[in-house]
């Protein structure tokens, strides 16, 4: 184990903040600052502190565990993967290919999640793959491909938020779901600009706001349908922009002319002055954003709902220029990465489609593999759950627990129990991973080298800080065991950095294109990573010989060296076009501040995005040690669709897919306390976590507690079409009387998944977390 502190990222959400880990002279490692990473610059939520508790050999697993007699007992290895292997062998000898499922993460390393996707089309020859990622981030990525071409969940880097004038943030309690970057909206506020929080709860994220925004659950299509029906109306569509810079206009302005705002109303429960003021505040500056996290995307229709939300950046010119547009808030780890590399259903590496032929050609002939020979798309996460035991015979799965986490948790836990083998690869022993017939102990973050991506497209080295316990292996060892036992010795490395050299030679000209990084370059500018794409010919490229057109539709960018490369002054403001250009002729390209000081004679502009001037003093010297860091900023000049320009998409409300009715009056809506992530298979782990955040609770408004006869702390029973759960009230006047709110990080007869609908957004395939009709009584 390394005697000095080691520079690596939390294992948590998708900030991946920055953190180093110093061995203890008793064992172990305890978390240390790193003031230098440019995302959370030393801060750390009480995961992030904690995550070495899960370390611990007290809680995490050491040995494979086999069934044996109904009972999981220790095995060796050999003895595991010989089961796994002649399990899976046989069932694809009686029932094909597809009768074999395998199920991923998103908080699986970019290397884990090209190697499981490659091993699951080359090794088992199956469709039936995709991944928890599903369950997060897809109606948003549905809807930036239909919009701008390319789905990066934000196309500028958290550091540009301070700097404009207005944020819309739609779905998001990012004061407990990732705090460190509550310090942006903070500062974009001391700045002088504006946070509007739209979300059915006063949420501690909604506290810090200037508006708050508490529409009723399911109705954010409306919401934004109605915003831009008095943009309209006002004037304040940006005509110049719509005309040279997209289209589709005309189509989406008569959809949204539909959803006056006397309906609009109606339907969300905001007035029509709160509306009036929101367009107010957005439109006024120079520069705005809408953010969305999972409030709007969990909807049967969230690919429609953020694709109105980004209609309303497009129709007010706030797309594609400096310190403004629309981003989705990821929220895994790795759920960037892990959804650009092919352990989605649909998916080849550098986000190539299944169904390609090019794309085809491309990754066969990196896989060494006939085209012909790969499956096509397969289903879609909910639908692959739903199909074990019938169509799906085997599972194989790894990072993920969706008997806590998936929708209808009831029915894809008997779905989980009905399979004829199931393997599970994981840190602890989860409730899924307690069902199975083999389960293999395999390496966590601080125990293995490998990459993830940020939620703002940054790629990140995660260094290996201390040894595994004895008897636990790395998910890329399995694999490769797998693979040599199913008959494939070759093309399963086990070291990290080979297969991401392969990785980079898969994206290659893709859209997610990692070919011009490296692990050497990620341990340069003190770890502050790549952006992508960033594509190999760009590796010495400078500003100056950035070319037109880039694949991406971004183009190369070029920041300040080191720290700066992360940190330095974001563009200004100004939309005029000969400042777009002086911002980098190259389609998107971005510069430093030395750059843009050289190029357009500007000061580094610290603008708010109403006009306010700041400091350009290090601009000359940080040119002069600037180095690649791919594209920290997208579309400055053009879309990354064939013509350029972004597609509006016309969209209309409609109802949830479950409405309250008489036998269930109410709306639940979930979502994660600031102490427990995701299914809370490691945090659930951790002492001071669980003293934080116990346990499930049901959170609802004074008046429907007093209809209901219930004081703080009784049990209530809150009933859905597919469960029931109880947990103890949480009364509060913070969230709306018609709606009650529950966090889903516990299983038991608390899970809130429990009661969650299946119901499936089209497009996405995006279950509707969100929202369901429900009835609360006092449990008997």
């Amino acid at each position: 184990m390394p005697t000095t502190s080691t520079p690596t990222h939390c294992p948590y959400c998708a900030l991946q903040c920055g953190m180093a880990l110093s061995p203890l002279p008793t064992g172990g490692v305890e978390v240390v600052e790193r003031p230098d990473f440019p995302v959370n610059r030393g801060a750390l939520c009480g995961k992030g502190r904690t995550a070495p508790a899960v370390l611990s050999s007290r809680v995490r697993l050491t040995s494979p565990l086999v069934r044996s007699g109904g009972s999981l007992v220790p095995a060796t290895w050999e003895e595991a993967l010989d089961r796994i292997a002649g399990e899976l062998g046989r069932v694809r000898s009686e029932h094909g290919a597809d009768a074999l499922g395998v199920f991923g993460g998103g908080g699986l390393t970019n290397e884990k999640a090209y190697t499981l996707g490659k091993f699951a089309r080359v090794v088992l020859g199956t469709s039936q793959i995709d991944y928890n990622g599903r369950f997060c981030m897809s109606s948003a990525a549905a809807a930036g491909i239909k919009a701008f071409g390319l789905d990066r969940g934000l196309p500028f880097p958290l550091e540009d938020i301070p700097r404009t004038g207005c944020v819309i943030l739609v779905g998001s309690n990012l004061a407990e779901t990732m705090p460190p970057s509550l310090r942006f909206f903070n500062e974009l506020r001391e700045n002088g600009g504006t946070l509007i929080v739209i979300d059915p709860r006063r949420t501690k994220t909604a506290e810090q706001a200037d508006l708050h925004l508490a529409p009723r659950p399911g109705t954010d299509l409306a919401l934004a349908l109605g915003l831009l029906h008095l943009i309209v109306a006002e004037g304040r569509v940006d005509e110049e922009y719509v005309r040279e810079r997209t289209t589709g206009w005309e189509d989406a302005r008569a959809a949204a002319m539909a959803h006056w705002p006397e309906y609009v109303e109606r339907i969300t429960g905001v007035s029509v002055p709160q509306l009036r003021e929101t367009v107010r505040l957005f439109c006024e500056p120079e520069a705005a954003m809408v953010l969305t996290a999972r409030g709007p995307e969990q909807q049967s229709k969230g690919t429609d709902t953020v694709g109105a939300w980004i209609n309303l950046c497009l129709a007010t010119g706030r797309a594609g220029r400096p310190l403004s547009g629309y981003g989705c808030l990821t929220g895994q780890g790795n759920g960037q990465g892990g959804r650009e590399h092919g352990q989605k259903a649909d998916q080849l590496p550098g986000y190539r489609k299944l169904d390609d032929p090019a794309a085809r050609r491309h990754v066969a002939e990196v896989w060494g593999v006939d085209p012909d020979s790969l499956p096509g798309p397969g289903r879609s996460a909910y639908e692959l759950l739903d199909a074990l035991g019938s169509d799906v015979r085997s599972l194989l799965l790894m990072g993920s627990n969706p008997v806590v986490s998936a929708p209808h948790a009831a029915h894809i836990e008997e779905r989980v129990r009905s399979l004829e083998f199931l393997a599970v690869c994981d840190v602890v022993l989860s409730e899924t991973a307690a069902l199975a017939d083999v389960v293999l102990p395999v390496t966590q973050w601080a125990e293995e080298t490998g990459t993830t991506t940020s939620l703002e497209g940054r790629v990140l080295l995660r260094r290996q800080a201390i040894t595994a316990p004895e008897g636990v292996r790395s998910d890329l060892e399995v694999l490769h065991e797998l693979a040599a036992r199913l008959g494939v010795e070759k093309g399963f490395p086990t070291d990290p950095e080979e297969v991401f050299e392969e990785l980079r030679r898969a994206s290659a000209g893709g859209v997610a294109d990692y070919s011009g990084i490296t692990y050497a370059r990620l341990m340069e500018a003190s770890g502050a990573g790549v952006f992508w794409p960033c594509p190999a010919e760009t590796d010495t490229k400078t500003q100056g010989e950035a070319e037109d057109g880039d694949r991406a539709g971004a183009g190369d960018d070029a920041v300040a060296g080191d720290r700066a490369a992360a940190e330095g002054d974001a563009p200004t403001a100004r939309d005029e076009e000969g400042d777009r250009r002086r911002l980098g002729a190259a389609a998107g390209s971005d510069t430093g501040a030395g750059d843009r000081a050289a190029a357009g004679g500007e000061a580094g502009a610290g603008s708010t995005g109403k006009g306010e001037g700041g400091e350009g003093g290090e601009g000359g010297q940080q040119r002069q040690r600037r180095t690649a860091a791919g594209t920290p900023r997208l579309f400055l000049d053009r879309f990354a669709t064939e013509d350029g320009r972004a597609r509006f998409v016309p969209v209309s409300h409609r109802p949830n897919a479950e409405e309250p009715d008489d036998d269930y009056p109410v709306l639940l809506t979930t979502g994660r306390v600031v102490s427990q992530y995701q299914s809370g298979a490691q945090t659930r782990r951790v002492d001071e976590l669980n003293a934080a955040a116990p346990g499930p609770f049901v959170e609802l408004h004074p008046r429907l507690a007093a209809r209901l006869g219930a004081s703080e702390g009784d049990p209530l029973a809150v009933v859905s079409r597919r469960g029931r759960a109880v947990a103890p009230a949480r009364i509060t006047t913070g969230i709306r009387p018609d709606t009650v709110f529950m966090p889903f990080h516990w299983p038991g007869e608390g899970r809130a998944n429990t009661l969650t609908n299946p119901a499936l957004d089209p497009t996405s395939r995006m279950p509707e977390f969100k929202v369901c009709a429900v009835r609360v009584e006092i449990a008997g």
